[in-house]
């Protein structure tokens, strides 16, 4: 029974490979490669589920072939199997069937159809990838997949400003989610001393022994699970991203953001729950976020002027009720809930055109304001109040920007000396006297050796923010990520057992992927003929769309994607970051995610958004 379960991993990856190979003008052959790969896996599903339910529906772990193998660390594919994963990928399944069946005539004739379909089943290969993860390691894999379809399908109608900016903007919010996840697995290699499975959490003879003695550490991994569960499904503070996610097309803004993708955060807490659930506050604060972003987007809902936006903020309220449900230990009613949430969203969304068409006629003959609301009965300052800060979605995005990403911005406005010419300069006569110190580590007096790793790591994370917030040459942000990840190798070389086969392993991916960006950018400064910086969008991917997919590819092989060994590389680095180095686990975290999102926006300005060249059409800047 354990073998079937890779089908559920084959299937979309198969389909995904042979829609990619497709031309972009059969159509037919498109859709119904899309078709037959979510309806063949909703009926080997089903097909498995009876057996399962046969044999009395136990929890099934599978663990796969050892990616890499070394001293004390072991990446591992590892498969696990029970009442969560079948609720989701039946849901998951259902509504891709579906989704697929409406798209087919939705998108017909649209220039992208072929990306649609493209990025629908690589969303689809990493959703079934996350909810069949055994392992943090397994589940990360399609935590990224599922992040950078999330970015193509908002940034779809390539050629609008708002699109191509607002995926920007979800990209960002994701990748702190990240953060949660890469610090959560660092301090889960010290609690347990592996790559601890998802199967062995339900032990709780073991959950209990180790968090007695490390009840700190475990309130840690807890609220960074919170912290990414958080940002994936828009709870508080995180909750404007959702309506932003809608600039997409409607099939995909039902599937993603309506019914699947929004509720990963509830099969994050859901599936890590046997671990956090012995920890009393953590069930509080869970449960305390779930109700305050329950009201608040409640409110917001009830003043929307966009129907899309309106259904996304119901949609986060609902699952703010979820959230309640898991910290009161009410897992089944949460699995049905969400269910029922996926599904009334889908049908709310994909219907909402006909409804906006249908009710601007009622609204000429039948409409009757309503007389009272609950909010009549407050006093009417705090309703006013209420009502403006309901319009203004009580400023999340302003706050998102000046807590997180303006601080950032600013540190890196002012690294104004880091230039091509100081880079060369000063970074590599430093990395070299790096090197000399590391080999001659024994030597060094105890202090010394403690505040190296940081200081090359602090350089890193410093080129990144400089990368964040460079305008002027996309060729200096591209070698900045580049010379982070240098940094990095070297301030955890410092570490014991982290030796020049892991540097090479890890930095292996870097290399490669950094020259064909390199490449890529002179390329088009040659094809251009001019010279051009970051301070727009230029839309290159309408005259270079080979170009612009290389660029891709590389830009996802420089931020750690799952496509060479750095992916592996990076979990490496974190299992040899010391427990007590936690300012180095957070200096690395941060610039790996400040990365991805810098190497984002770069490929999104240059190749995304209004072509700078006046013969192309201008198109509208929303959907």
């Amino acid at each position: 029974m354990t073998s079937v379960i890779n089908i559920f991993i084959l299937i979309p990856l198969l389909g995904f490979v042979l829609s990619f190979l497709v031309p972009s003008k059969k159509e037919l052959l498109l859709s119904r490669i899309a078709f037959y790969t979510a309806g063949l896996n909703l009926l080997c599903f089903c097909i498995f589920a009876f057996f399962w339910f046969s044999a009395g529906h136990p929890a099934l772990n599978i663990k796969e072939i050892a990616l890499y193998n070394t001293k004390g660390y072991e990446f591992m594919l590892d498969f696990y199997f029970d009442k969560i994963t079948a609720i989701y990928i039946l849901v998951g399944a259902l509504l891709t069937f579906l989704i697929t069946v409406y798209s087919r005539y939705y998108l017909h004739r649209e220039m992208g159809y072929k990306r649609f379909f493209n990025t629908v089943l690589f969303f689809y290969l990493g959703y079934n990838l996350t909810i069949l993860s055994g392992n943090f390691e397994t589940l990360f894999m399609g935590w990224e997949i599922l992040g950078i379809s999330s970015f193509l399908l908002i940034a779809f109608y390539r050629d609008r400003y708002l699109p191509v900016r607002n995926a920007v903007k979800v990209f960002s919010i994701y990748r702190i989610g990240d953060v949660g996840i890469l610090l959560a697995m660092w301090a889960s290699h010290h609690l347990w001393h592996e790559n601890i499975t998802f199967a062995k959490l339900h032990n709780y003879d073991l959950v209990h022994e180790h968090l007695q003695s490390h009840s700190l550490v475990g309130i840690f991994i807890s609220l960074m699970i919170l912290v990414a569960a958080a940002a994936k499904s828009a709870q508080l503070p995180f909750s404007s991203w959702l309506p932003r996610a809608m600039e997409g097309p409607t099939p995909s803004s039902a599937i993603f953001y309506g019914s699947l993708s929004v509720h990963f955060g509830i099969f994050l807490l859901l599936r890590t729950q046997p671990f956090w659930e012995q920890q009393f506050s953590v069930r509080i604060l869970i449960a305390v976020l779930g109700l305050s972003t329950s009201i608040i987007a409640t409110l917001i809902a009830r003043v929307q002027s966009s129907i899309k936006s309106q259904i996304a903020y119901a949609s986060i309220g609902q699952i703010g009720i979820i959230f309640i449900e898991v910290a009161a230990g009410f897992d089944n009613l949460a699995l049905f809930h969400f269910a029922g949430n996926a599904f009334l969203r889908t049908y709310q969304l994909l219907v909402s055109p006909s409804v906006v068409s249908y009710l601007i006629k009622e609204q000429f003959y039948n409409f009757v304001p309503r007389k009272e609301s609950i909010e009549d009965s407050l006093p009417k300052k705090i309703e006013y109040s209420i009502y403006i800060l309901s319009l203004k979605e009580f400023n999340l995005d302003t706050l998102m920007n000046r807590m997180i990403f303006s601080p950032l911005k600013n540190i890196g406005k002012k690294l104004n000396f880091i230039n091509l010419k100081n880079v060369f300069y000063y970074f590599i006569p430093v990395y070299i006297v790096g090197m000399f110190f590391m080999y001659q580590e024994t030597r060094l007096p105890p202090l010394i050796s403690e505040i190296l790793p940081i200081f090359f790591c602090f350089t890193g994370l410093l080129m990144v923010l400089k990368s964040f917030s460079e305008r002027n040459s996309p060729i200096l942000a591209w070698l900045l990520i580049i010379l982070n990840h240098f940094s990095i190798a070297l301030a955890i070389s410092f570490n014991e057992h982290f030796d020049f086969e892991h540097i090479i392993y890890y930095l292996s991916g870097i290399i490669l992927c950094g020259t064909i960006g390199i490449y890529s950018l002179h390329r088009l400064k040659s094809l251009e003929k001019a010279y051009f910086d970051l301070n727009r969008y230029y839309g290159h991917v309408y005259e270079y769309p080979g170009l612009a997919l290389v660029f891709l590819i590389a830009s996802l092989g420089l931020m750690g994607f799952p496509i060479t060994s750095t992916f592996i590389g990076e979990d490496l680095i974190f299992s040899h970051i010391h427990e007590h180095q936690f300012l180095l686990a957070f200096f690395n975290s941060l610039a790996f995610i400040m990365g991805g999102i810098s190497i984002v926006r770069m490929y999104a300005r240059l190749f995304l958004g209004p072509h700078i060249k006046t013969y192309h059409e201008t198109p509208y800047k929303s959907s």
